[in-house]
């Protein structure tokens, strides 16, 4: 019999290779997110509280309450919890040297320049790039769309607002200039300069659904996603966003990514850089 098991003792409850799956096809329908079997410890460990919040026993009476409609905002909650990836400021840094050593400089002079980061989780990549874009264009219109499947991640980015442990890798110049050092209350953290916020919009978006207006961009950042799709999601996200992505403008994964079998329509540049024809 396919049960979850909770020791009384620790608190601890087991998710079922059942249950398991339940929330596999939950993410992958939501979101085009296929989770591995090694994803199991993960999704147990990211939804437990939830659980303990609604005193619930096992995850399949938690999968019951978000698919029932018991609890609207719960099923939003989950979707957070098991789409939310790790990052950091200048993360994988090559790209953003690219940006500023070769993109922006063969740009077209007094045009404004666009950049969507396409799955800003944080909002680490987006003010990393701010920085960037600041740091090279002067007075240069410029602006960054920012977007999440995660509205709970989106709000925590918006805010600007960051331990001080996630400076590590921010250049000190660019720390000095574009980031403003938490005192009193506000002690340990650091605030992104309001200035480059207000040049950011961040934005709800499942790139697994039609796209929201959004205009054109000269360069999009899709890191640190595409692992967690199959070939076939791969292609049509890959797909939606080329419809926006200008022509000759740049689009950028990671280096553990490959669009190898996605698209005819980009051109490789550089290892994990990609140029539409």
């Amino acid at each position: 019999m396919d049960v979850s098991a909770s020791n009384a003792s620790t608190g601890e409850i087991a998710i079922s290779d059942q249950e398991f799956a339940d929330f596999q096809k939950f993410v992958h329908h939501s979101a085009g997110i296929t989770l591995s079997a090694a994803k199991k410890a993960l999704v147990s460990g990211r939804l437990l509280k939830r659980l303990r919040h609604y005193q619930l026993a096992s995850y399949r009476e938690y999968f019951q309450l978000i698919m029932n409609g018991q609890e609207p905002a719960e099923l939003q909650t989950a979707l957070d919890l098991l789409t939310t990836n790790e990052t950091y400021f200048f993360r994988e840094p090559k790209h953003f040297e690219y940006l500023r050593t070769t993109i922006l400089p063969a740009r077209k002079p007094g045009e404004a320049f666009r950049i969507w980061s396409a799955a800003c989780s944080s909002g680490e990549e987006p003010y990393t790039l701010a920085m960037v874009l600041a740091d090279s264009l002067g007075t240069t219109p410029w602006n960054i769309l920012a977007s999440d499947i995660s509205s709970r991640v989106l709000a925590a980015a918006q805010t600007g607002q960051y331990n001080m442990e996630r400076a590590e890798k921010i250049p000190q110049a660019y720390l000095k200039a574009y980031c403003l050092k938490g005192v009193e209350e506000q002690a340990g953290t650091f605030l992104i300069d309001p200035k480059l916020r207000s040049r950011i919009r961040f934005l709800s978006v499942n790139l697994n659904a039609s796209l929201p207006e959004t205009g054109t961009f000269d360069v999009i950042f899709l890191r640190n996603v595409m692992i967690y799709f199959n070939a076939e999601t791969k292609r049509q996200v890959v797909d939606r966003l080329l419809s926006v992505l200008k022509p000759g403008g740049y689009f950028i994964i990671s280096h553990s990514e490959s669009l190898h079998g996605i698209t005819d329509h980009l051109k490789m540049v550089r290892s994990s850089i990609y140029r539409k024809a």
